[in-house]
Formats: C-alpha cells, structure tokens, sequence
C-alpha cells in the first residue's frame, strides 16, 4: 500500500509538472498588476511546507500527501494562473487545494483530511477538492468552487460577490451552515 502512495504521487508529480508550463512574460500593465505569480504544483506532508505552499509566494497548486492537523488559521493568497490558455488566448487564473491522490488515469485513489481553526480564501477561482477540510471556510474571493469535498465546519462569504459566485458539485457538502458574514 505505502508503495503505490509513493508510486501514485511520484506520476501525480510527473503530470503536473508536465502539465504546467509557465506563461511568458507579459508587458500588459493590467495584468502584471493582478497576476502576482505563476508556478507548478506543489506536494506537501508538512504544516509549514503547506502555510508555504498556500502563501501568495505558493504555488497554484497544493496537492497533500496525507492527513494534516495545523493548529493556526489558514489564509490562501495571492491571484496565480495555471500555465493554460482560455479560448481567447488569455491565460487561465486557477488556484487549487487537493486533498487527494490520484493514478495515471486521474481516478482518486487517496482522500486526506486538513484539519485547522478556520482557513480564509482570499485566491480567485480558488478550489478545494476530493477529501475533507475541518473548521470554518471564510471566502472572499470570487468563483470559490468544493469538488467532491467535504467541509466539516461553517463555510462563510465575507461580501455578496463571493457568495453568488460560490459553486458547489453534488458531492460535495457542509456540515454547518452557508452565509453571508460581513
């Protein structure tokens, strides 16, 4: 069993390293003003290489290699984009914390809990996916998304934008309750 983990992470890095290429430099002032950073995937099994890894100096994706317990409040920061390119050749802002592993086919063979008082997403086009966050989820940001992931804990929007643009897969749930909180 520990074998495949280690085997499913080493291709889980292999892809997203592939995956993610980073974007050119541009010289357009609007976005060299709302993209702080762009970056690869980042694997971790610590409290500090994940505080690290969802930092505004992070990376855009967190992937965790196991259960997590931080005993401090969480914040995602900072606006990154994915190395991908929309229709219009514009790059693809995404920020993604996944609780899970996966094989080569991308089918979830893991699912890990985080465990922390409250984390504050603060990321655009942020997700949390595939496993289980418990405490409070405080969102500020835009088109905050949960992918088959569990909150076992209250999931608060800090201003209207963040709740109305809020999506929620069918598997996904919140064992608490959903509001505004300003």
């Amino acid at each position: 069993m520990k074998r495949n983990v280690i085997l499913g992470m080493l291709l889980i890095l292999a892809i997203l390293i592939s995956g993610c290429t980073q974007a050119p430099a541009t010289t357009d002032k609007k976005d060299a003003e709302t993209t702080d950073v762009v970056t690869t995937a980042s694997l971790v099994n610590t409290e500090d290489a994940f505080i690290k890894a969802i930092s505004k100096d992070g990376t855009w994706i967190i992937a965790t290699l196991g259960d997590l317990k931080i005993d401090s409040d969480l914040v995602l920061d900072g606006e990154f984009v994915n190395g991908k390119k929309d229709d219009a050749g514009n790059d693809i802002v995404q920020r993604k914390i996944g609780l899970y592993t996966q094989d080569d086919a991308r089918n979830v063979t893991a699912r890990f809990t985080l465990t922390a008082p409250k984390i504050t997403i603060n990321s655009p086009k942020a997700s949390i996916e595939h496993g289980t966050f418990v405490g409070d989820v405080y969102v500020t940001a835009t088109d905050f998304q949960l992918k088959d992931q569990k909150i076992e804990g209250n999931l608060y929007f800090t201003n209207p934008e963040a709740q109305a643009t809020f999506k929620m897969d069918a598997t996904s749930s919140v064992t608490g309750v959903q509001e505004l909180k300003q």
